[in-house]
């Protein structure tokens, strides 16, 4: 490779990135490009970062109160990581405070995303600064602020600009494009400014609203950030000191304008900061001056002193600013913001800092409740916006944070199936909470009280109602999970506000990543750990609940999930096995289905052997119905329901082929226990050669037995990703609990 040709490509790719991103402009071509675009070059804060957030787009997603809208900019941006689990509830609430800022043409209240510790408040935000970082390296994100330029005095004296010296565009000549030699000094703005600041007030909103007008815009709001904006102090006293060397000729003073497009970054903090617990304001004053030789600077600035204004809402301005753990800070030390929010103005020694930025903090639900209790909270409870972040209350959106952290290349071996599953699983059983059945329909409140925590974690889950329920009951009992999940938002101690943390799951399961028992990170492994933790009431607050009606139970919790792994192992190796493939079961519900819809109808079916019509086989019907039909139902009832939830399902999936297990999951269920009761014993015969063929006892295995058990330890691994030895694990434990 050449080195000279391999750095000559790459100054190109910068240079040609240079340009077409329009980094620096002069004032004058600044303003064309707010022509072109002046909704997008208008906007403030809330309106940036609510662009932004569209920009990822959105999608509908399941959830226990129905389709939801979930953001995508919540998801792994490209090249990134941290994908914020569910919480759509809060993604919503929080965008619809951002629209109200919108519509106000203010932020003039500060959010406080309140909830338990561990529920992801501080990756909500780092999601939303990730998007902002992102978006500002689009062409629809570009974000603008500008420096002060001052050339050489030599060159200052010559002739530069787009008409030469002495025409009539003279004074429109600009310093913006000269290199680096030829500049004397150069300003930045380290509160990056909007550009627009630069034209006088009055001037500034009829160029705003005819540019709008002349771009058809009718439904933008004008934020008040860019319409009563003024420079600020440094900027204002550079700007008249040159006003005032030139005799006010303003077209001059704009020649020293260089307007740069800046980027979001995380990193160097700017357009967005976090603010952690601290004893101080956040914002400083610092003279320019002294960091620099006076007679740097071009003689129009020799007696002007210059403070500039340091510090994080400093470095957020324009963006985001984040206040973590707010709550944590004496109050003094926050007092500042009830202005803040509301005027958006920071009162320094010196000057008053204007700022736009949206301002976002994090509290639990401790310090927040004592916060309550406080005099001075009445002065913020106008100021401030509350958004609850609860813990997850769904087993499976709970394993997807397990999942993406915990992997082979995070824990150094192999994740067998199923252990993030049963840590997700025993997680959100321990924060459900007993439904008070007098809050519901009296109809319903014998269902609603008899619900378990296992049976309510389904019922979340996947709306699955349990098989003891008879189908009506069912059917009463998944129209009231909408507000099952949003009975108890209005407790103080609401659904989702106690239980065990994804942090201390992660914990356990790491620690069992490292068990010498298993040669994996096993299920039986993260089972251990979980019932190590029910034995330290100390150290987790959660455990020191009272129990009630099998709620709150968590090491009764440990014994429920190790049940419902078993349960899912059993039905992975008999289907590996392949005894009774699922294509048997699909075949022989679509006949029963297709019997039941003739019944219904009152038609004849086609003997398949003999090719008459007959009347549907009443007895097919009732020896299949004696496997899947809930004890007490109604045979006729039954069928019809069946024909219904086909009918419903057909209308929400209009072109979708039909898919009787997705439909009928519990039906499907009871029917290959069925199944498995009849082949009990071939089952456990075949366990038994598994676990020969796992250990020194191979050789007494025939040559096609051996065959067998390899075809299903090579099904398990093709199916269900299990390892030789995490299946022996496996199934030695199913073995002893199921088949000893």
């Amino acid at each position: 490779m050449d080195a000279r040709r391999f750095l000559q490509d790459i100054g190109s790719t910068v240079s040609a990135d240079f340009v077409k991103n329009r980094t620096l402009l002069s004032f004058e071509e600044y303003l064309q490009l707010f022509f072109q675009a002046p909704q997008q070059q208008a906007r403030n804060a809330a309106q940036y970062l609510k662009d932004a957030i569209d920009f990822f787009g959105a999608e509908q997603v399941a959830h226990p109160t129905g389709q939801i809208r979930r953001f995508k900019v919540f998801d792994a941006t490209p090249g990134e990581v941290g994908r914020v689990a569910g919480q759509e509830e809060v993604q919503n609430a929080f965008y619809r405070l951002l629209g109200n800022f919108v519509r106000a043409g203010r932020i003039n209240k500060l959010v406080l995303l309140h909830g338990p510790n561990g529920s992801a408040k501080s990756s909500f935000v780092e999601a939303l600064k990730r998007g902002l970082e992102h978006y500002s390296s689009q062409p629809d994100g570009a974000l603008y602020t500008f420096n002060w330029i001052f050339p050489t005095q030599k060159l200052e004296k010559g002739s530069i600009g787009f008409a030469g010296a002495g025409g009539p565009g003279a004074s429109m000549a600009s310093y913006a494009h000269l290199d680096a030699e030829q500049i004397e000094v150069r300003l930045t703005s380290v509160l990056r400014e909007h550009p627009l600041f630069l034209i006088p007030r009055p001037d500034r909103q009829k160029l705003v609203e005819r540019a709008l007008a002349e771009k058809g815009v009718k439904d933008f709001i004008v934020p008040a950030s860019l319409l009563e904006g003024e420079l600020s102090a440094k900027n204002r006293r550079v700007f008249d000191a040159l006003l005032s060397s030139y005799g006010g000729d303003w077209l001059k003073v704009l020649r020293h304008v260089q307007v740069e497009r800046f980027y979001v970054s995380r990193r160097y903090q700017v357009g967005t900061f976090t603010v952690e617990p601290a004893m101080s304001v956040d914002a400083t004053m610092q003279q320019l001056s002294v960091d620099r030789s006076q007679a740097n600077f071009p003689p129009a600035l020799h007696n002007v002193v210059l403070f500039e204004p340091h510090g994080p809402v400093v470095s957020a301005n324009r963006g985001l600013i984040e206040f973590a753990d707010l709550l944590k800070r004496p109050l003094e030390t926050f007092k500042y913001l009830l202005g803040f929010s509301e005027t958006a103005e920071v009162g320094l020694d010196t000057t008053v800092l204007q700022l736009d930025e949206v301002l976002i903090s994090s509290s639990n639900e401790k310090h927040l409740a004592a916060f309550k209790e406080l005099p001075d909270f009445a002065s913020f409870k106008g100021r401030i916006e509350l958004v609850r972040v609860p813990y997850l209350r769904r087993w499976k959106v709970e394993q997807e944070i397990y999942d993406a952290q915990v992997n082979e290349r995070t824990v150094g071996r192999h994740v067998a199936p199923h252990a993030t599953r049963v840590a997700a699983m025993w997680a959100v059983l321990t924060r459900l909470k007993k439904p008070i059945p007098d809050r519901f329909p009296p109809e319903s409140r014998s269902l609603v009280e008899r619900l378990s925590p296992l049976e309510k974690l389904k019922l979340y889950q996947d709306g699955a109602a349990p098989d003891r329920f008879t189908l009506q009951q069912q059917k009463e009992l998944k129209k009231l999970v909408p507000s099952l999940y949003e009975e108890s938002d209005s407790y103080p101690n609401y659904e989702g506000r106690t239980g065990a943390s994804a942090r201390e799951i992660k914990t356990a399961l790491f620690n069992a990543a490292q068990s010498t028992e298993h040669d994996s990170l096993h299920p039986l492994a993260v089972l251990k750990e979980l019932s190590a933790i029910t034995r330290d009431k100390s150290v987790y607050e959660f455990l020191q609940q009272e129990i009630v009606d099998g709620y709150h139970d968590h090491q009764e919790f440990v014994r429920i999930v190790e049940h419902e792994y078993l349960e899912v192992v059993d039905r992975e190796v008999r289907e590996s096995m392949g005894l009774v493939s699922e294509s048997q079961y699909k075949e022989l519900f679509e006949r029963y289905v297709q019997t039941v819809s003739a019944w219904v109808k009152g038609e004849k079916m086609v003997n398949r052997l003999t090719g008459e019509a007959e009347k549907p086989d009443e007895g097919r019907m009732s020896e299949f119905e004696g496997f899947v039909m809930p004890r007490g139902d109604d045979a006729g009832e039954f069928r019809k329901s069946i024909i219904a939830a086909i009918g419903a399902w057909r209308i929400d999936n209009p072109t979708a082929p039909v898919d009787f297990g997705q439909i009928f999951p519990d039906l499907f269920k009871r029917l290959g226990d069925h199944f498995y009761e009849e082949r009990k014993k071939q089952l456990k015969r075949n366990v038994e050669n598994i676990l020969k063929y796992l250990s020194d006892e191979r050789g007494t295995l025939s040559p096609k037995e051996q065959q067998q058990v390899r075809s299903t330890l090579d099904a398990m691994g093709s199916r269900f990703r299990y390892t030789d030895d995490s299946a022996r694990d496996a199934i030695v434990f199913l073995m002893k609990k199921r088949y000893a």
